[in-house]
């Protein structure tokens, strides 16, 4: 008794230690995961990761005694079913998440497995003997007899994902030495920093954060705006719907301000302004021969200077 309240005890300060030194957890299922693959993936998260397996009882009751003091860990409880254990990291969750998913290895089929995925046999030929096609007949796997042996003429699904392989389709898989599965550990969820997400989440980019980021922020400025109430987003365009509300106040009546005298004038003077824009036009019009003139008298001088080179030219020549 004695050694298993020690063990236990053990356990608890070890998974408590490690829920305060590490910021990310990645709760991860393995079954069919061999002890050679869990040997593996520990060896890839070397200085990056550490790998905590336990009794689900003995994890529930170890995350309710710290419950109390961190509250958060309640969100660690429902996922801690099944055949789980723990990930823990400091990490960029990205990668540590692509180097538990890295080690798979295939598997052949086992009577009774849940097939993870879709089980297909392919066309070709098996190279078995024809007296075996009764076998294949039982499975309603189409075949023809060619130069002495069996060929399959179409691919067919044996298995469908999530269904159980019987015993007859795991006995044709193995004969055609079809090793269907492929097992590793699984990524259930992520805490990270007191939160819980599924690992979809990681797949998902800046600029995707950012657009939805972008769509929240105009859902709110017009819901703001609709109710007459004021938020962050909204306050510049208030501000602004304001500001032109009290421009056509100015305009219809004979409130007046510095700011808004040249406005009212143009409204009420449109002619004078309108003749300004022409009158400015002219100018640069009438500064536009002054200005080829000038350029006429430069080259003129080029042209002299030009003459002047060519005298001394015949001087020295």
């Amino acid at each position: 008794m004695g050694g298993k309240s020690a063990n236990k005890a053990g356990y608890f300060d070890k998974l408590k230690g490690l829920l305060q030194d590490y910021n990310s957890v990645f709760i991860v299922s393995v079954d069919n995961v061999s002890s050679q693959q869990m040997h593996e993936i520990r060896q890839s998260l070397r200085g990056q990761g550490v790998v905590l397996m336990g009794k689900n009882t003995m994890v529930r009751r170890a995350l309710k005694t710290f419950i109390p003091d961190s509250p958060e860990y309640e969100r660690l409880l429902p996922f801690v079913r099944g055949n789980i254990g723990f990930v823990f990291t400091n990490n960029d969750l990205k990668d540590i998440r692509d180097k538990i998913l890295a080690n798979k290895v295939a598997a052949p089929a086992r009577a009774g497995a849940i097939a993870n995925v879709d089980v297909w046999v392919p066309a070709g030929n098996t190279g078995m003997e024809p007296g075996k096609t009764s076998f294949f007949q039982a499975l309603g796997v189409p075949t023809k007899i060619a130069r002495g042996t069996i060929e399959i003429t179409t691919d067919l699904k044996l298995v469908t994902a999530g269904g159980k392989v019987g015993a007859s389709e795991a006995t044709l898989l193995n004969m055609l030495n079809i090793s269907p599965f492929t097992y590793g550990m699984g990524i259930v969820q992520v805490y990270d920093q007191g939160n819980a997400f599924p690992p979809e989440v990681l797949d998902i980019g800046e600029e995707q954060l950012l657009k939805s980021f972008s769509s929240a922020v105009s859902t709110i400025t017009c819901l703001s705006l609709a109710l007459n109430y004021p938020t962050l987003p909204s306050v510049f365009h208030s501000l602004v719907n304001s500001y032109k509300k009290v421009l056509a106040v100015a305009v219809a009546t004979e409130y007046s301000w510095p700011a808004i005298e040249e406005l009212k004038d143009r409204i009420a003077n449109p002619d004078a302004y309108a003749a300004a824009a022409p009158a400015a036009g002219g100018a640069a019009d009438s500064s536009a021969p002054a200005a080829a003139e000038e350029a006429k008298d430069e080259d003129k001088s080029d042209e002299e200077s030009d003459e002047d080179g060519g005298g001394f030219g015949d001087l020295f020549g």
